[in-house]
């Protein structure tokens, strides 16, 4: 039987957590990200970067600042050679951190097709399926 490690906890207590301070207003609030400028192209599916999640534990100037995201759609040039290298989600998605780039499929999770952009919340740049 596989062990559960202090990641998977640490996950399940963070939800916990944003389930009791009002999960619904964070979600209306920061909304989920979808990366997909480049994803497609590579062969993998688009990214569903959930905002709201990071935000609960982050404040705006972590990966705003110090990790160099623009706050503008489309305007942040992320690959995976970048992430592996360190740079942007690679800061922390780095196996110690949070999990490492082997897990493709909990960032590679949008529906092929789906544009770059805001789903949900209140800036929403369209509409869409996850």
């Amino acid at each position: 039987m596989k062990r559960t490690g202090r990641g998977f906890w640490r996950l399940m207590m963070a939800l916990a957590l944003a389930l009791s301070l009002g999960m619904d207003a964070a979600m209306a609030e920061y909304a989920d990200v979808v990366l997909n400028s480049q994803a497609e192209a590579q062969g993998v599916r688009p990214v569903i970067y959930p905002h709201w999640f990071h935000r609960i534990r982050f404040r705006c100037k972590v990966c705003h600042n110090e990790l160099g995201f623009q706050m503008k759609v489309g305007a942040n040039n992320i690959d995976m050679n970048k992430i592996l290298d360190g740079k942007f989600c690679g800061m922390c998605h780095n196996g110690d951190v949070a999990w490492g780039t082997e897990f493709c499929d909990r960032c590679h999770s949008g529906l092929p097709g789906l544009k770059t952009g805001i789903r949900g919340g209140s800036k929403s740049t369209g509409p869409g399926e996850y």
